[in-house]
C-alpha cells in the first residue's frame, strides 16, 4: 500500500510516518519505477508497534532500542524497556499526586476564615519544587550495572572481612537473617525488596514462603536475579517512584540501600513505601543499612575517619547517606509506625516498623 492507505489504516498522519522514516525507526521498500514507497504488513505492524509505544511515552531513543530488542527476539530486552517507560510514568504519577495534594492545601488556606497570608502559598510552593528537585536528583554514581557480575563474591568476602576501617558488608550474612527473622513472612504473603541487588536478602522470603517483588535501578543486578529466583517478579525502579499502586504489599525490605539517597531523599522514601504498603495492623516494613546512631555518633565517626586517613573510609562518607538512627525512628514514628532495632557493628543496624497499635 502507499503511504496514504498506511496512514488511513493505522490512524496517524502521513506526516508522522514520514517522521519516523527520517528517523530510522521504519525503511518501506521504494517501486523501481517511480520512487514511491510500498509498505507491506510488516511495515505496517512495526508502525503499530512505534504508535503504541509513543502512545505511552516513550523516547524515539528508548522506541529505537526497543525494536532492536524485538527484531533480535529478545522478549526480556523489550520487557526491561517497557518496565523503564513503567518507572517514568510512575514517578510522574507520584510527582502529580504531590502536586495535586499541594494545591489542595492552598485551597484549604484559602477557605480558612480571615485575610489569607500569601507567604503561606509561597512556602508550600517553596516545599513542592523543593521535593520535586529531590526526586529528579538521584542518580546511579556507583554504577551498580558493572558490579553485578561480582556482587555476590564482594559481599561474602567482604562480609567475612573484619580488619579493615571500613567494609561496607560486615556482617552481611548475619544482617540479612535477622531482617527475614523479624520480618517472618506468613505464607502467601505479598512482600517488596527495594534495591534488592543479586536477590539475596528476597531469597531469604522466599524461602520462607513468601511471594516477592524486587526491584532494582540496574539492569544487570535485576538479570542476574532473574537467573537466581526466576519464581520471583523483579521491576526496574527506586526508592522515590515505587512502580506499583497503593497499598500492593503486606510487608517492604530493604538491605544496604537505603543509603544512596539524599536526606531529603530518605523521607521522601519512607511516604513511598507507606504508599505501597497495605494498612493493616500486620503491615511492616524492615531496613538494613549503615547508618549513625545519631549526630553525636556522625561527627565522631567523620573526625576518627579524617585522622586515621583511610581514602575508603572517607570517599563512602562524601558519597552515601548514612542516616541518623535517631532520625529514622523519628520519621517512621511520624507516618504512625512503632519501631524497634539492633546493631550489628557501629554502623550497621537492622531497623523494624510496624503500625502503632
Amino acid at each position: 500500500m502507499n503511504i496514504k492507505e498506511a496512514a488511513s489504516r493505522l490512524g496517524i498522519s502521513a506526516r508522522a510516518i514520514r517522521f519516523y522514516e527520517e528517523k530510522g525507526l521504519i525503511r518501506p521498500a521504494k517501486q523501481s519505477g517511480n520512487g514511491y514507497r510500498v509498505y507491506t504488513e510488516n511495515d505496517i505492524w512495526r508502525l503499530q508497534t512505534i504508535a503504541a509505544l509513543r502512545e505511552i511515552g516513550m523516547s524515539l531513543q528508548d522506541i529505537t532500542h526497543a525494536l532492536a530488542e524485538i527484531d533480535q527476539g529478545n522478549q526480556q530486552g523489550l520487557e526491561e524497556y517497557l518496565e523503564l517507560q513503567q518507572a517514568v510514568m510512575y514517578a510522574q504519577w507520584v510527582e502529580l499526586k504531590r502536586m495535586m495534594d499541594t494545591t489542595q492545601r492552598m485551597i484549604d488556606l484559602n477557605r480558612q476564615d480571615g485575610a489569607l497570608d500569601v507567604s503561606y502559598l509561597h512556602d508550600l510552593a517553596g516545599s513542592a519544587r523543593r521535593l520535586r528537585e529531590a526526586r529528579q536528583n538521584w542518580h546511579d554514581r556507583w554504577n551498580y550495572d558493572r558490579q553485578a557480575a561480582i556482587h555476590d563474591q564482594r559481599v561474602q568476602a567482604e562480609g567475612n572481612t573484619a580488619d579493615k576501617p571500613f567494609n561496607l558488608y560486615h556482617n552481611y550474612d548475619e544482617a540479612l537473617e535477622q531482617t527475614a527473622q523479624w520480618i517472618s513472612p506468613v505464607i502467601g504473603e505479598v512482600g517488596l525488596d527495594i534495591g534488592t541487588g543479586t536477590g539475596n536478602l528476597a531469597g531469604k522470603m522466599l524461602d520462607k514462603g513468601a511471594i516477592m517483588t524486587g526491584i532494582d535501578q540496574s539492569r544487570e543486578m535485576l538479570r542476574n536475579c532473574r537467573k537466581k529466583y526466576p519464581q520471583m517478579q523483579v521491576k526496574l525502579g527506586n526508592f522515590l517512584a515505587l512502580p506499583f499502586a497503593d497499598q500492593s504489599f503486606d510487608f517492604v525490605v530493604s538491605s544496604f540501600a537505603f543509603h544512596h539517597l539524599g536526606p531529603d531523599q530518605q523521607y521522601l522514601a519512607l511516604e513511598e513505601i507507606q504508599r505501597v504498603l497495605k494498612t493493616t495492623s500486620t503491615s511492616r516494613i524492615c531496613l538494613t543499612d549503615l547508618m549513625f546512631t545519631d549526630s553525636d555518633h556522625r561527627v565522631a565517626y567523620s573526625s576518627h575517619a579524617a585522622t586515621a586517613g583511610d581514602a575508603e573510609q572517607q570517599r563512602a562518607l562524601r558519597e552515601r547517606h548514612f542516616s541518623l538512627l535517631s532520625e529514622l525512628c523519628r520519621w517512621l514514628s511520624h507516618l504512625g509506625y512503632e519501631t524497634k532495632y539492633i546493631r550489628h557493628n557501629e554502623l550497621l543496624h537492622t531497623v523494624l516498623a510496624f503500625p502503632v497499635r
